[in-house]
């Protein structure tokens, strides 16, 4: 079964509009019963305008237009943990969480200029200029993870993908622009599967 919600808590249709409630997270009774859980979010956080798919979020009861999304994401994070502290059977079920998934619209990640982008990189980085400390959206997936009850098994896909800038399809459709955040297949995700069938 794939169950398709981006952010993992509710967005709900509303007389003022579209909510993104960072605190409800009814849909996960369609995850019940699973002897596997692969949850994913981080890629859509960050979307704005027209490719955002709320219009307001509500945070502790407060509905606001917009908030910081690192704050927004962390707690929508923390919603999730509680509910699968409170609803997974972890004799029954195995939970896992795939880490961040890289995007290459910053040429200076690899040692080129800020407006390189993964439009012609055609070999995967080797003179690795990534800062050593985590970006700040894995330490809170990771921090989520440390507080749990449950044990969740980390994908941890991010350090692996960011060399390759290679692997996206902004070279290989013949579409126009930069589409440096999904990813070629066959390729990367290929490898987050091999990982992913070593654990289980």
């Amino acid at each position: 079964m794939l169950s398709r919600n981006a952010f993992l808590v509710d967005i709900v249709q509303e007389k003022i509009g579209t909510v993104l409630k960072l605190d409800s997270i009814k849909n996960g009774e369609s995850w019940k019963g699973y002897d596997f859980l692969i949850f994913n979010t981080w890629h859509w956080w960050l979307h704005t305008g027209r490719k955002q798919p709320w219009d307001f979020i509500e945070s502790r009861g407060k509905v606001k237009k917009d908030m910081d999304r690192m704050a927004a994401y962390r707690e929508a994070l923390r919603t999730w943990s509680k509910w699968v502290d409170s609803n997974v059977n972890t004799t029954t079920t195995q939970v896992f969480f795939q880490g961040i998934s890289p995007t290459h619209f910053n040429g200076k990640e690899w040692n080129g200029t800020k407006s390189t982008t993964c439009t012609h990189q055609i070999r995967p980085a080797t003179d690795l200029t990534y800062e050593s400390d985590p970006p700040p959206e894995v330490t809170i997936v990771k921090e989520v993870l440390k507080n749990m009850s449950t044990p969740v098994v980390l994908l941890d896909v991010t350090r692996l993908s960011q060399l390759r800038k290679d692997g996206h399809p902004s070279i290989y459709t013949g579409l126009k622009g930069n589409d440096c955040s999904h990813w070629c297949l066959a390729g990367v995700p290929d490898t987050w599967n091999e990982i992913l069938y070593a654990i289980l």
